[in-house]
Parts: C-alpha cells; sequence; structure tokens
C-alpha cells in the first residue's frame, strides 16, 4: 500500500518516526513535505498530499502538524479525502470501520511517538466494514461534497 505523508515543522519528528516504520507495515511512504524544522504553512503540504490520495496516487495518507487540527481542516477540503484526527487507537479502528477514512491526522506535540505508532498501526491494518449503514453515511457524506463543491 502506498502511503502519502506530509507535515509542517511542527509534525516533522514524527513524520520521520513514522516514514521509519512504515515499511514494516508493508507499505510504501511518498513523503510530500516538509523535510526541514523552518516554520511553514500546513495546508501546502497538505493540498499535495490529499490530491494523491483523492487521485488514487496513493491509497491512504498520514499528515502531521502541532495539534492535528489544522492539517485534517486542510485535507478535508479535498474532494474524496475523508480524513480523521485520532489520538488513540481506538478511533482510528472505528474511522475505518465506520467512515472508511482514507486519511490519518495526527497532533505531533500531542501524541507521543510510541502511542502514534500504534495508532499509525491500526489506521493501516484495519479494513472498512462495509456494513450497509456505514456505507450510507459515507454516501450522505459524498452528496454534501457535490452539493457544496469540496
Amino acid at each position: 500500500m502506498k502511503v502519502a505523508l506530509c507535515c509542517d515543522h511542527g509534525g516533522l519528528a514524527l513524520k520521520n518516526a513514522i516514514v521509519g516504520r512504515l515499511k514494516d507495515f508493508g507499505c510504501e511512504a511518498v513523503d510530500y513535505g516538509t523535510t526541514t524544522c523552518d516554520s511553514c504553512d500546513y495546508p501546502d503540504f497538505a493540498l499535495k498530499a490529499a490530491e494523491a490520495v483523492a487521485n488514487g496516487e496513493c491509497e491512504r495518507g498520514i499528515f502531521i502538524c502541532t495539534t492535528g487540527i489544522g492539517i485534517s481542516i486542510a485535507a478535508n477540503k479535498v474532494r474524496g479525502v475523508r480524513c480523521a484526527l485520532c489520538t488513540d487507537p481506538l478511533c482510528a479502528r472505528l474511522t475505518r470501520e465506520h467512515n472508511d477514512a482514507n486519511v490519518l491526522a495526527l497532533g505531533g506535540g500531542i501524541v507521543g511517538i510510541n502511542l502514534a505508532l500504534e495508532i499509525v498501526e491500526t489506521f493501516l491494518k484495519t479494513p472498512f466494514s462495509n456494513l450497509e449503514k456505514h456505507q450510507r453515511r459515507i454516501n450522505k457524506i459524498k452528496l454534501i461534497e457535490e452539493k457544496y463543491g469540496k
């Protein structure tokens, strides 16, 4: 599975730790930046990585800023992206099973590396449930996207 990764300066250390472990999870990392600790704007990186997920170049994404909030907001502006900010493995499992989320947002200043790696592994290994009620809800989200031209 190809995984799009991106971050701003506040998520760089965590992104680098995750990139180093993705092979262990059977995944290929595609890094959309940043690569330095210089102050930068997360929407620039979120857009490139979110487009890669939306157009199918990458199957999933992991996006990181200091809190995970801003980068998740930016990612969710791209049609076809369902980005969920998760702070524990349970949320990561449920967002995959219920929402078929294709992008995980993390807060580099909120979760530590060990917890983040557990969240990432859960997110990458959990399949969508394919239950009708969950698919129905995802279809309604898609209708909102279409109506508002996200």
